[in-house]
């Protein structure tokens, strides 16, 4: 399949996709006439590098990692030191960011709850002053 095919089967657009070759994260065979062709298998492999950029990863640690991923699979036989402490700190990174949304998502809820709360007066009661402890969310 050619570039634009690619770009509707995975939702990618042509762009993104060029970038993605250019970091070494999908490689096209050439057709005689110069232009891109997928196979298959560049689906799913579009559709992993999506989810390992969404999940926070780094291009030049999806490079290391995405030639131990299949589809379903994951072959660690060629992990090295070098690519195991990698992706410790990254886990390690995305377990701060995780707590970061965490609390974010916390403190959105209660000052939701708490905004809610105060519409839901009947009309001329005097409001209860508005107050959210955000310490409370961490």
């Amino acid at each position: 399949m050619r570039i634009g095919e690619l770009s509707e089967r995975t939702g990618v657009s042509r762009r993104l996709l060029r970038y993605y070759e250019e970091q070494e994260l999908l490689v096209p065979e050439r057709s005689t006439n110069g232009y891109r062709v997928y196979d298959g298998r560049c689906v799913d492999r579009v559709l992993q590098i999506r989810g390992l950029l969404d999940s926070g990863l780094p291009t030049r640690v999806i490079r290391q990692i995405l030639p131990c991923l299949t589809t379903q699979v994951i072959h660690i036989s060629g992990a090295t030191p070098e690519t195991i402490a990698t992706l410790e700190r990254e886990r390690d990174r995305l377990a701060e960011r995780i707590e970061c949304l965490t609390r974010g998502h916390r403190a959105i809820s209660g000052y939701l709850d708490t905004a809610r709360r105060l519409q839901q007066q009947p009309v001329g009661t005097p409001a209860a002053p508005a107050a959210y402890d955000l310490a409370a969310t961490a």
